[in-house]
């Protein structure tokens, strides 16, 4: 729905930021029966949300980040059907290459149970990898809950189901000002197309938290997290179900990480791959409905990052994924870089920063894998304190 612009609308809830955060918080919201605006500096979403493999990572995660993405991935394949976007339940695929990579696969599933974690031969993970795949590989195991969507087209999809909604307004091309405590229980929020009124202000915007509330951003260590990602032509007739996870993601998702034998690990690959762990990658790829590979990724943190991208990063990570398909030399198609929120404290944050407004940021790179749970946290939180009304 949109209407046009003038002073003081009033909602339910208003939601800075349309990217996958703010539009599942905008889902629950709607879900709750509340009525909902949403402001966006874009005229669509562009950022953190549309940049990714596409992979809801759920069954790496572990304790309540596994129960959030437990969720999320519910709530993934619920609005698919509903706003009419393509999800694949396929799972994902850990490729293992060396015998700490077999150590770490083997502790999960003993820890999980096989339904959950299924070790499979190197001959089954090959035929995971359209028969193709590098001939070090000595197994694998599939992940039995781990979803996939094509992010360009879902989060564009999502929030146009929303806005056909009668609940949802949305109010592009908008920037966020602040917002001044009106009492009894509104907010004015203050954006550049004028004013509105909300009984419950939600900041989604991710790494842009010290645009809008710096002091909460460096309270909470919250910097920028820049990736290197590329999408390739794949080989001739290659179908690639599943997410495919390698060594380095062993490192990087605590279901693994979390393992005795990730440390070994560790060692092995900075001893036999050092390039990858100079640039802090996580060798993953997905393949798109039309069959494109996107191939990723790196990661460089700091508060404010340089948009040029590395030739060298980029070669690094590229050869890497031809030695992991077992092809030649790769066709890129676009590159990109990627940036998300990152802290060393934490993996979300959701926090009352002033009357009436919660900030909601995920901090490190699972947004899209934990969105809906996290959104159904946030608004648990709030009518348990309780501090959210609904307009009469």
């Amino acid at each position: 729905m949109s209407e046009s612009i003038s002073p003081f609308h009033d909602t339910d809830v208003l939601i800075v930021g349309a990217g996958i955060i703010g539009l599942a918080h905008a889902a629950e919201a709607v879900a709750r029966g509340l009525s909902v605006r949403i402001i966006d500096r874009d005229a669509r979403a562009v950022g953190a949300s549309i940049r990714n493999f596409g992979h809801c990572c759920v069954t790496a995660q572990s304790g309540e980040l596994l129960e959030l993405a437990t969720v999320a991935r519910e709530g993934w394949l619920r609005h698919s059907k509903l706003a009419g976007f393509s999800s694949l339940a396929s799972g994902g695929l850990a490729v293992a290459r060396n015998s700490q990579e077999v150590a770490v696969l083997e502790e999960l599933c003993a820890s999980r149970g096989a339904d959950q974690v299924q070790l499979i031969t190197a001959a089954a993970a090959h035929d995971q990898l359209g028969g193709l795949g590098d001939a070090a590989i000595m197994a694998g195991a599939l992940l039995r809950d781990d979803i996939r969507v094509d992010p360009r087209e879902a989060v564009a999809k999502l929030a146009n189901w929303l806005a056909r909604s009668p609940q949802v307004t949305f109010s592009w091309q908008t920037s966020y000002f602040g917002t001044d405590d009106d009492g009894a229980q509104r907010s004015t929020v203050r954006t550049s197309r004028g004013s509105f009124r909300a009984s419950r202000v939600i900041v989604c915007v991710g790494h842009d938290l010290d645009y809008v509330h710096p002091e909460l951003a460096e309270s909470f260590a919250v910097n920028r997290c820049a990736l290197q990602m590329a999408l390739v032509r794949p080989p001739a007739s290659l179908r690639i179900t599943p997410a495919v996870l390698t060594g380095t993601s062993m490192l990087r998702y605590p279901a693994f990480a979390e393992t005795a034998a990730a440390a070994e690990l560790k060692q092995e690959l900075a001893a036999k791959s050092p390039e990858l762990l100079a640039i802090d990658a996580n060798l993953m790829l997905t393949q798109r409905p039309d069959g494109t590979l996107i191939i990723g990724d790196s990661h460089h943190t700091e508060s404010t990052v340089d948009p040029f991208l590395s030739e060298d990063t980029q070669d690094t990570l590229l050869r890497a994924a031809a030695q992991l398909l077992g092809t030649g030399d790769l066709q890129v198609l676009q590159r990109w870089q990627g940036v998300y929120a990152s802290s060393p404290h934490q993996n979300f944050l959701i926090k009352d920063v002033q009357a009436n407004v919660s900030a909601v940021s995920v901090t490190s790179g699972i947004g899209m894998t934990i969105s809906f749970g996290l959104a159904r946290k946030t608004f648990d939180q709030l009518e348990n304190a309780p501090v959210l009304s609904k307009i009469s």
